[in-house]
């Protein structure tokens, strides 16, 4: 399936909220819920990879100390209308959560480095090229002990993508072996966790830094 540019327009029209996928309070829950039972604590600095509109973030913002919420997403109007629409003016002043704009992973742009990272449906729209990439560039950057929780559609088997772009849209699935192969070859250890109740069945593996 060929999906179209992702221009402006299309933002504007999708809303900030539909345009990362609805399911907005189920969704956000979900993933504060998953992180705090993993061990996530105010003090630890937490990088949201793929950050949109503050699905997510609203919750974690507010939660973690000033400083310590990373969040990288190349949409910039997408980012702008969720600071602007779902977190108080106040909460971002006293939080000070840090962002970068970026759609080639450039995690040293941060000041900090992170303790742990999630990317919820982002390796779903990226191409093997651009998961290696985002695993190699986060691998450099991360201290070691670093965990990334990241979700996939899971596939039975292997589906060959060499002239498929990323795509906000799109979808890609993989299957478990090469989830965790491709951690495994940037350098983390990889584990699949998989089920985590999530509403649109992606399942989740965990990248740890050695």
């Amino acid at each position: 399936m060929k999906h179209g540019p992702e221009n402006q327009a299309l933002i504007d029209a999708m809303g900030h909220r539909n345009w990362v996928g609805g399911l907005w309070d189920e969704m956000g829950s979900l993933q504060f819920e998953f992180l705090i039972s993993k061990g996530l604590q105010k003090e630890h600095v937490l990088l949201d990879i793929a950050c949109g509109s503050m699905r997510a973030g609203r919750l974690f913002i507010p939660y973690l100390d000033p400083g310590n919420y990373l969040g990288i997403e190349k949409h910039e109007p997408i980012l702008r209308s969720g600071l602007e629409q779902e977190l108080s003016a106040q909460v971002v002043s006293e939080k000070r959560p840090e962002f970068v704009i970026s759609d080639r992973f450039e995690f040293e742009r941060f000041s900090k480095r992170p303790d742990f990272c999630i990317a919820q449906s982002l390796f779903t729209h990226l191409s093997p090229s651009d998961i290696k990439l985002c695993l190699s560039n986060l691998g450099s950057f991360a201290q070691s002990g670093c965990r990334l929780y990241a979700t996939f559609f899971e596939a039975r088997w292997p589906k060959l993508y060499a002239f498929t772009a990323s795509h906000s849209h799109a979808r890609f699935a993989y299957t478990r072996r090469q989830m965790l192969a491709l951690g495994r070859n940037a350098g983390w250890s990889a584990e699949y966790i998989g089920d985590w109740k999530h509403p649109r069945a992606q399942q989740m593996v965990l990248y740890t830094k050695p």
